[in-house]
C-alpha cells in the first residue's frame, strides 16, 4: 500500500491515523475532513487505503465505508464509537469494511491495518490474474474469428485453420494472436 485517505474531523484522531499510516510505510496521505469531499476526490482518483473516523460533520461515514468498498479496490478502515461497534459491524462488514472502535487503541489499529494490507495484497494478485485470463479469453476470441475467415475464405476445416494459424506463428516467431490479427485485417478490410 501506497495512498491512504483519511477522513475525520477531530486533529487528535487524524494525528492518530497518521502516524500510525506513516508507521507503516505509506507515504502518500491526503487527509479531508467530510464525507462530501471525499466523494468528490475519490471520482477524480482511487487509494489503497481509506481511513474514515465516525461521526463526520455530514454524515455518519457508514454509507461512505460501504460505498468505497463495493465500488472499488481500496482497503476500508471505519472507526466508530464503541457503543455502536457492533450494529455497525453488522451492517459494514459484509462489504468488506474493517470496523475498529474507538477510543482508538495502537495495537488493535496495528493489527486492523496489518489486514487492510493483506486483504489489499491478495486482492492485487486477483486482479492480475483477472487480467491475465481476460487477455487469455480475448486472445482466444480472436483467433477463433480468424479461423472463422480462414474457414470461409480459404475453404480449409476447422482443424486446418487451427493449424495453420499455429505454423504461421512458430514460421513467423510470432503469436498465435499477431497471426490472427493480421488475417483478420487482410480478410475483413
Amino acid at each position: 500500500m501506497e495512498s491512504a485517505l483519511i477522513v475525520s474531523c477531530t486533529d487528535k484522531n487524524t494525528a492518530f491515523f497518521t502516524d500510525m499510516l506513516k508507521a507503516a510505510s505509506i507515504t502518500q496521505i491526503v487527509l479531508l475532513q467530510s464525507c462530501a469531499e471525499a466523494r468528490r476526490l475519490l471520482l477524480e482518483r482511487d487509494f489503497d487505503l481509506v481511513v474514515i473516523n465516525s461521526p463526520l460533520y455530514d454524515e455518519s461515514g457508514e454509507d461512505l465505508s460501504r460505498h468505497i468498498a463495493s465500488k472499488n479496490t481500496s482497503q476500508v478502515i471505519l472507526a466508530v464509537d464503541s457503543e455502536h461497534l457492533a450494529e455497525v459491524a453488522a451492517v459494514c462488514e459484509g462489504e468488506g469494511v474493517l470496523t475498529v472502535s474507538k477510543p482508538l487503541d495502537r495495537d488493535v489499529f496495528w493489527l486492523v491495518l496489518a489486514l487492510a494490507k493483506s486483504a489489499y495484497n491478495k486482492l492485487q494478485r486477483v486482479q492480475i490474474e483477472n487480467s491475465k485470463l481476460k487477455q487469455k479469453i480475448e486472445d482466444i476470441r480472436i483467433i477463433d474469428r480468424a479461423k472463422l475467415v480462414l474457414i470461409s475464405y480459404m475453404n480449409m476445416s476447422e482443424k486446418e485453420a487451427h493449424r495453420f494459424i499455429e505454423k504461421q506463428a512458430m514460421d513467423l516467431r510470432s503469436t498465435k494472436r499477431a497471426v490472427a490479427d493480421g488475417l483478420l485485417k487482410t480478410y475483413e478490410s
